[in-house]
């Protein structure tokens, strides 16, 4: 944060706004949708992609015009104990959460590797989800309903986000500066996501492969990257509220 911090207020912005990009919403299911069998269908990707970016743009538009007073009050909630010991539980739930996701995803991958049909199920469910919505015959409802949908499930955890609409929202400067900051940083996001479009249209032969074990993998690894980064937010949590409550744990030092 310090590095972001002195760094100039866009570059800081372009370089979170590139995390987010690579989030499940705004990278997974643009290239699931892309690596489908056939010609890919860019206008219903395309169209995925503004909405999303779009769902961002307008939560960091209420975020910016109401978040001061939630920051006040939740700093200074936060510095004091009860607030110490709020932070202190969440970081032990979010622990809790992120081991439980892992042996979850342990059993599943075990089961998968000995046949079981029901560990398999869950990609048969996705692949039939994926004819369904890039069918011909499905409106543009539905596409922009799975962009709401993937923006709600995950902006909690979109921790870049958060920092990036924070630091606009401190900045020095009027509204529509900040708005302007804002709708770059959604462009942004969608970078990523972008760049794979044009190479699997420009060069089909050469990326057609690598993108489907790239995507391939993005999907299996899912569930045990969401494991660490759970398990590592809730330790970090814990460890900074039981050091500002002087609690003598042998974790802590």
């Amino acid at each position: 944060m310090d590095t972001l911090t002195g760094l100039p207020l866009p570059v800081s912005l372009a370089i979170l706004a590139l995390a987010d990009g690579t989030s499940v919403g705004t990278l997974l299911i643009p290239l699931f949708f892309l690596v489908a069998p056939g010609r890919p269908r860019l206008g219903r990707i395309l169209f995925y992609l503004a909405s999303i970016s779009l769902f961002y743009l307008l939560v960091g538009m209420l975020f910016m015009l109401g978040i001061v007073n939630f920051i006040d009050v939740g700093r200074g909630f936060l510095a004091g104990e009860t607030g110490q010991y709020v932070l202190l539980l969440v970081g032990v739930a979010l622990f809790a959460c992120g081991i439980l996701i892992g042996r979850r995803d342990s059993r599943r991958k075990k089961r998968a590797a000995q046949g079981d049909p029901a560990a398999l199920q869950g990609n048969g469910r996705l692949l039939r989800w994926r004819e369904r919505l890039l069918a011909p015959e499905t409106s543009g409802a539905a596409v922009f309903a799975v962009a709401i949908a993937a923006g709600l499930a995950e902006i909690a955890g979109m921790l870049p986000y958060l920092i990036g609409m924070t630091m606009i929202t401190d900045a020095s400067i009027g509204m529509p500066g900040r708005f302007a900051l804002l709708a770059g940083y959604c462009l942004v996001m969608i970078v990523p996501a972008l760049v794979l479009i044009v190479a699997r249209v420009a060069m089909a032969r050469l990326v057609d492969g690598p993108l489907r074990r790239f995507t391939d993998w993005m999907q299996r690894t899912g569930a045990e990257n969401t494991s660490w980064i759970l398990c590592i937010v809730g330790f970090l949590l814990f460890r900074s509220a039981a050091s500002t409550l002087q609690l003598e744990l042998p974790l802590i030092g």
